[in-house]
């Protein structure tokens, strides 16, 4: 994570969802063809021009995952620089939604239990996950 941006690199702004439902989060993984492909993360996707962080948040969670979210509650503003991209993640938290979840992108879905001892199942984590995971723990967002 960098609080620095490389002036000569382009914000890529991105609208992320950590959705909650019975104590886990939900994680997908990226499908072939993108960067990092075969990591996991959070869904979400990129805020179009003129969009809220919660209308990109909703369009792109019913574009991947067929849902349709109620609400989304701003949580935190992360950076992180990737070879790819420099992205500043929305963090908003998901609590509410009509629809089962499904990877309409081909990508595979996975519900986690935020663990004591830090271990998440599906491997490998993209490195922002990393760290929304460390930020959900220490702020005890599911607790």
């Amino acid at each position: 994570m960098s609080s620095n941006h490389p002036q000569q690199r382009p914000i890529t702004e991105v609208a992320v969802g950590i959705i909650l439902h019975q104590g886990q989060f939900l994680l997908a993984k990226r499908p072939e063809g993108k960067p990092y492909a075969g990591y996991w993360e959070f869904p979400g996707g990129k805020i179009e021009t003129g969009e809220t962080v919660h209308q990109a948040l909703a369009r792109e969670l019913k574009e991947e995952l067929d849902i349709q979210i109620h609400e989304s509650l701003a949580w935190d503003v992360i950076e992180h620089d990737y070879p790819h991209a420099y992205v500043r993640l929305h963090l908003s938290v998901v609590k509410s939604w009509d629809g089962v979840a499904k990877g309409l992108e081909g990508q595979e879905l996975f519900w986690q239990s935020l663990t004591l001892d830090g271990h998440i199942k599906p491997e490998p984590l993209l490195p922002a996950t990393i760290i929304i995971i460390e930020m959900m723990r220490q702020k005890k967002l599911l607790n």
